[in-house]
């Protein structure tokens, strides 16, 4: 590998050397204007030559990240971090730059990697286990506990082509913590498994974090950037725009990300509205007044909302619609229903809206929708973000159904049975 462009461990070289050090980082991809596609199209122009447009994927990166740091890795779609992380991980070579990794690293990202389709899962474990590193002898004494991690006793002798996407992540993060990795590199794919297996995989992030480990985690869910991480760094266009505490970056993410000029606001994907006001950022709190990606049931919780007016308003109308994974509408609420009075606004001011409740939601994920309109909400929309953020609810419940209500149960006798003569 060249000078300009490696991918290295290194050993101490100083008290606190960091697990991850890149420097000057550029990459970059040649994409065709055109391509000729059939035979005629070449017969006719045989000699035509294709011309490229060159994307700067990464643009002179450079960043560390400590030894058991969780260090979180955001920007919009296309913005390098995907990118960034394969060169990480040594699938794509950097133009320019230097990559420094202190210890063994296992990457998760991106679904199907390192897995046969046309191999059962019991041949895509061994293979996939020794890739990451492991000897076949340790391949073989972790198997059943990367099967049962993975909760897949019943499937370990079906073909992986038929397994769904949420199988293929259970087994293939299963594989990852148990190959002993010093680094870990996971992209957007966990947001692909089910809320629960999503939450056991935070939880042994965390332990894996506890124990000393780093990790690298791209992430477009602001929520999970400050309830997780130590520290983030947003990517825009290929450039580091900051490195800085979670809080920031997601502030700096949101403002990038939803606060744009009016008339690009209007009719989104996701979107809608006459670009009147924007809404900057929305998350949960737990009854501790912390941003969390997930809720206890049974507990105090919040619903919080920014928005910034971009034109004079009067008592505009904020609320937010809950969803469930199916769109089953679960809840909805608003300023104007409760006849709450929200005021007078000019041009360029911010409010914060909370709503308060006690979760009686049953254990699943939700996703919010926030609103911000003239009036009321549900017309007249100056503002609204299609299932903006989301939210895991987690708790041991002992009944069924959308909701768990509060409630007492008694019981009284009214009669007994007829003596038998």
């Amino acid at each position: 590998m060249s000078a300009e462009s490696a991918v290295s461990a290194v050993s101490a070289v100083s008290p606190d050397p960091p697990a991850v050090a890149v420097e000057s980082l550029s990459k970059g991809f040649r994409l065709p204007h055109e391509q000729v596609n059939t035979l005629k199209e070449r017969a006719m122009h045989p000699f035509q030559r294709r011309s490229f447009e060159h994307l700067h994927a990464l643009r002179d990166v450079s960043f560390d990240v400590r030894e058991g740091e969780f260090f979180g890795v955001v920007g919009r779609n296309g913005s390098g971090k995907s990118t960034l992380l394969k060169c990480l991980a040594g699938i794509y070579r950097a133009d320019r730059g230097r990559i420094h990794l202190r210890g063994r690293m296992a990457p998760f990202i991106e679904l199907g990697v390192g897995f046969n389709p046309e191999l059962p899962a019991r041949d895509n474990v061994f293979i996939n286990a020794i890739m990451l590193g492991l000897t076949p002898a340790q391949a073989r004494e972790r198997f059943d506990a990367i099967i049962a991690y993975a909760e897949l006793e019943g499937f370990i002798d079906l073909r992986l082509k038929n397994y769904s996407s949420g199988m293929q992540v259970r087994l293939a993060f299963a594989v990852m913590v148990q190959v002993d990795a010093d680094i870990l590199l996971i992209d957007e794919v966990l947001a692909v498994g089910d809320a629960a297996f999503q939450q056991k995989c935070y939880e042994t992030l965390e332990e894996r974090r506890r124990a000393g480990k780093t990790i690298l985690f791209v992430t477009h869910d602001m929520n999970t950037v400050e309830q997780v991480c130590d520290r983030a760094m947003l990517l825009d266009e290929g450039r580091m725009v900051d490195l800085s505490e979670p809080r920031s970056i997601a502030r700096q993410y949101n403002a990038l990300n939803f606060g744009r000029a009016a008339e690009e606001v209007r009719s989104e994907g996701g979107r809608t509205g006459d670009g009147a006001a924007a809404i900057l950022d929305a998350w949960f709190e737990d009854s501790g007044g912390r941003r969390v990606p997930v809720l206890e049931q049974g507990a105090r919780a919040s619903f919080c909302l920014e928005v910034e007016l971009r034109e004079p308003a009067s008592e505009p109308g904020f609320g937010f619609l809950l969803v469930d994974e199916q769109h089953r509408r679960i809840f909805a609420v608003s300023t104007a229903w409760s006849d709450t009075p929200t005021g007078e606004f000019a041009a360029g001011d911010r409010v914060r809206v909370r709503v308060d409740f006690d979760n009686t939601l049953a254990p699943a994920r939700y996703f919010a929708s926030p609103m911000v309109s003239h009036h009321g909400v549900g017309s007249d929309l100056m503002d609204s973000r299609d299932e903006l953020v989301s939210v895991v609810v987690h708790g041991g419940r002992k009944d069924a159904g959308l909701v768990s209500l509060p409630h007492e149960i008694s019981l009284e006798r009214t009669g007994a049975a007829a003596a038998v003569e």
